[in-house]
């Protein structure tokens, strides 16, 4: 139960987010920073799926793998998304710095389900 309710929190808070730009930052933040914002809701939104697959993957397995990836996929959510979600708030572009961290932990995750037996 434990990965479907990380999953589920993170899907909820994806979507928040996501209705959050889509209606209070409209006509308030540039074009870019929308389109950043749009980017960081959608890697969120995508990865909170991941840890759906995670959690499925728990029930019929069992694989140290499976968790890790589920770790990687919520580091890769705080640091890829999280910093996007600052850097279309703030403008702060070191932030642009973190989220190339965010996806290799991404891609790590996945990587490592693809070795799941």
């Amino acid at each position: 139960m434990f990965w479907i309710n990380l999953s589920s929190f993170f899907m909820l808070l994806a979507v928040a987010l996501g209705a959050f730009g889509a209606h209070a930052m409209k006509g308030h933040y540039s074009d870019y920073a929308m389109e950043v914002y749009k980017t960081a809701v959608f890697y969120h939104i995508v990865h909170a799926l991941g840890l759906f697959i995670v959690a499925w993957l728990n029930t019929l397995i069992t694989d140290p793998k499976i968790m890790w990836a589920g770790i990687l996929f919520i580091a890769g959510i705080v640091l890829f998304s999280g910093s996007l979600y600052l850097l279309a708030f703030t403008g702060a572009s070191w932030l642009g710095a973190i989220t190339p961290l965010g996806g290799l932990s991404f891609l790590i995750g996945w990587g490592l389900l693809i070795f799941v037996r």
